[in-house]
């Protein structure tokens, strides 16, 4: 019997994963920092009366031995004392998204997602004044309470890295309004038409996009719009070539001449890849005192270990009298009449709300601690020492896998939090640093780099400054082989100008 193969296209649906209440809240809770949490603990107290805030000694009961770390101890250890629960990776594994911006071309900004931006002397919080923008707006009541979670949910730099169903779920869940994502997309269309340009982006494209298409349309120098619509084609239609800087290839697509290239690389630096920067500090962020969300210890022989701080958050217990109540439901429950039945329903929805809350919480606290203990491994040398220099490259990455979490998660426990070491007081993005492999394949930190740069430039002659192709033979001869182009970009990256622009006059 002849036997041949055939080839068919099926149409299939498939379920998307819609996210639990609970698993929303773990979700929430994990990338809040201290000040959020303690927040977000006080105003559930008060809203739930099946919860209660321990005592003193109920919480010296509850925390004894649990919360103080040992850096050196195993990591194997520590992994076995975290339970942790599948259902949140799960969870977290689908709403995912980048947790780095790609470098972009945006002159004298600070690329590295080692460094958290921080806008000191606006007292105007980036989000109140998005808000401000909201009031020039004609909106509906339920257009205001989307608008208003949509800002709620942007990033410090003003991006939204949200998925719009994901939105739609949380919406319903907390704010108890039924949207659809497309009607969600119409109000963030508007978000995305207040200043700066590029607020409420999807996406670094996306961001770059609303840029050009705003200076395109307020514009009306013919030049300038030539530009600005070649470059616009270029962030459509070339979006890779560009983040490769690959201008020969682009180049030569879209047949541009030399003048025509020169321009648009000149419109490209006038592109903010961080909206929100411009737009004051963040939420989290204020020209108040940081507090840390961990305590890292450093004894002198060595050892390292940390605490993670509680702030004003009281440890949450379920009410004992909530809890007899609901004993009392499942033991009579047929002697009982509608009324107190209805009444015991009551205490035992509470009840469960208030034990998937303190749940939630315990794995907000497995979490963090299983994410900085990676990061105390990881980087020992510079706990003990607290020598910059002494950082290892670490990416998200290195620290999921070490974790065994998803890399969201771990971004979402980076974010806007900070620990507080001998050394001063760090976000935890301070720890991340990429690697920059030599010839000989040996991976050396970017962090420590930049400081044998930054020293060389520092004791040069500021009458007779070292253009980029000395400092890079003096880097080479320090036993840092980069190129001429690397020590360019490293140095735009710290801020610091050119060899012309750095002469000072005799």
């Amino acid at each position: 019997m002849k036997q041949t193969l055939t080839q068919e296209q099926l149409l299939q649906q498939q379920q998307v994963q819609r996210l639990t209440q609970q698993q929303l809240l773990q979700v929430r809770l994990v990338e809040m920092p201290l000040t959020e949490f303690e927040e977000k603990v006080n105003t559930e107290l008060a809203d739930n009366p099946a919860l209660d805030a321990m005592t003193q000694e109920e919480e010296w009961e509850a925390n004894a031995g649990d919360e103080h770390f040992d850096g050196d101890a195993s990591f194997e250890d520590a992994q076995e004392r975290e339970a942790r629960e599948d259902a949140l990776e799960q969870a977290l594994q689908g709403i995912g998204r980048d947790d780095e911006m790609p470098q972009t071309y945006h002159a004298g900004q600070q690329a590295e997602a080692d460094y958290e931006e921080m806008v000191f002397g606006n007292t105007v919080s980036f989000y109140d004044s998005l808000r401000e923008q909201m009031g020039e707006l004609s909106l509906t009541e339920q257009q205001t309470q989307i608008m208003n979670y949509l800002i709620g949910s942007l990033d410090s730099d003003g991006l939204l890295r949200k998925d719009l169903d994901l939105l739609s779920d949380e919406l319903a869940v907390h704010a108890y309004i039924d949207v659809s994502s497309s009607e969600i997309e119409q109000v963030l269309l508007m978000l995305q038409g207040f200043e700066p340009a590029g607020i409420g982006a999807r996406s670094l494209q996306e961001c770059l996009l609303l840029q050009v298409n705003r200076l395109l349309a307020d514009t009306q120098q013919p030049g300038k719009k030539h530009t600005l619509t070649l470059l616009k084609t270029i962030l459509l239609h070339h979006f890779t070539s560009f983040m490769k800087h690959r201008w020969d290839k682009i180049q030569q697509q879209l047949h541009l001449a030399d003048a025509e290239l020169a321009d648009i690389r000149t419109a490209v630096h006038h592109l903010n890849p961080k909206p929100g920067a411009s737009l004051g500090e963040a939420e989290g962020r204020s020209l108040q005192q940081i507090t840390p969300d961990f305590l890292v210890e450093t004894t002198d022989d060595g050892r390292v270990s940390f605490t993670l701080a509680h702030g004003e958050a009281p440890e949450l217990k379920v009410s004992q009298t909530f809890l007899d109540m609901v004993d009392t439901y499942k033991t009579n429950q047929k002697n009982m009449n509608r009324q107190e039945k209805e009444a015991l329903l009551y205490a035992k929805e509470k009840v469960d709300r208030a034990q998937g809350f303190i749940d939630a919480i315990q794995q907000r606290r497995r979490t963090l601690s299983l994410v900085m203990q990676a990061i105390i491994d990881w980087q020992l040398k510079f706990f003990q020492e607290g020598d910059e220099a002494d950082l290892r490259p670490m990416i998200l990455k290195d620290i999921a896998e070490k974790t065994q979490l998803d890399l969201s998660t771990v971004s979402r426990v980076c974010n806007q939090k900070y620990a507080q070491t001998r050394w001063g007081i760090f976000p935890l993005r301070f720890f991340f640093t990429e690697r920059y492999t030599t010839n000989e394949g040996a991976d050396i930190s970017t962090r420590k780099i930049k400081i044998a740069l930054r020293e060389l430039i520092d004791h040069e002659d500021k009458h007779k400054p070292l253009p980029d192709d000395t400092l890079a033979t003096e880097m080479k001869r320090l036993g840092y082989p980069i190129a001429r182009r690397t020590v360019a970009k490293y140095r735009e990256q710290m801020g610091i100008p050119t060899a012309r622009l750095r002469k000072e006059q005799r």
